[in-house]
């Protein structure tokens, strides 16, 4: 029996939706939600990347700066301009996109963003707070995966989840995010030995691990729930996940496409953080 297709496209436009119409309710309280994207040089999946956020967050009626800075730019420019954006009131969220240039530290960066306007769920602080459950921004993709699986009626609680890859960006945070949702999370990586005899154990099995259609139909346990968060270009041109989608097709119970399911659901968090980091700005205007 083939798997479900999980419709991306469907789950991305009711989350937006929702988004939408609490963007307005802010607005009409005097307070629009407000992201500025920082881009240095020309890395051409990054240029991307940033008009769809800009073309999202326009949809959702939320206001957004797009700065676009030469790759020579020095670190103490891109300091300087994040500065100014953590004192402008119009901005609620501050993202810099990755990967900077070879001359900039990631982690000064990072450090340089006001805790409460994080967008990305990056600063140390943030990660932190995410560890031990306390509230604060979500990190986008490993959220956009929770809520692709709540959309199609999975309860997580007591589920195996192997998670493949242990990046700071979607690797760890989502092994976090699935264990406050009561899963037992195991992952793997590039030292891990009988990797599938582990992957096999999985109810729900998630590879961000960055290699093209890596993970098999012996790496999949029949019936298992497959999510696919790699974004690969193949030498054709196409774009391929970490999943090998047509192998694994008749094995999974339910497989996210990609391109067009796990991407634009981290786009859908970015603007749900922006628009929390605004609702919180009202807040402790009230509460102050």
């Amino acid at each position: 029996m083939s798997a479900q297709v999980i419709n991306g496209k469907e789950i991305v436009s009711t989350y937006r939706a929702q988004i939408k119409e609490e963007v307005a309710n802010l607005t009409a309280k005097g307070v629009q939600p407000g992201l500025a994207v920082i881009i240095v040089g020309e890395d051409p999946a990054s240029q991307v990347y940033v008009r769809n956020k800009a073309k999202a967050c326009e949809e959702a009626g939320i206001y957004s700066e797009v700065h676009k800075l030469a790759g020579s730019t020095s670190e103490a420019d891109v300091l300087a301009l994040i500065e100014q954006l953590n004192h402008n009131p119009r901005i609620h969220g501050i993202l810099v996109q990755s990967p900077l240039p070879k001359h900039i530290s990631e982690d000064k960066i990072v450090e340089a963003i006001a805790v409460e306007k994080d967008a990305d769920c990056f600063h140390p602080v943030n990660v932190g707070n995410l560890m031990i459950g306390k509230e604060g921004p979500a990190p986008c993709t490993p959220a956009g995966v929770i809520a692709i699986l709540k959309h199609i009626g999975v309860d997580i609680a007591g589920k195996h989840a192997v998670v493949i890859g242990r990046s700071n960006i979607v690797g760890k945070p989502m092994a976090i995010l699935m264990l406050r949702e009561h899963a037992t999370v195991t992952i793997c990586h590039s030292k891990t030995a009988n990797m599938e005899e582990i992957t096999r154990q999985a109810d729900i099995l998630i590879a961000a691990v960055g290699k093209p259609k890596m993970v098999k139909k012996h790496h999949v346990k029949p019936g298992a729930i497959v999510i696919d968060v790699g974004i690969n270009r193949l030498d054709t041109g196409k774009l391929a996940g970490d999943v090998d989608f047509d192998d694994v097709l008749d094995t999974a119970s339910y497989i996210t496409p990609v391109p067009g399911c796990v991407g634009p659901m981290t786009i859908t968090i970015l603007l749900r953080n922006t628009l929390d980091a605004a609702a919180r700005t009202i807040q402790s205007q009230v509460n102050g």
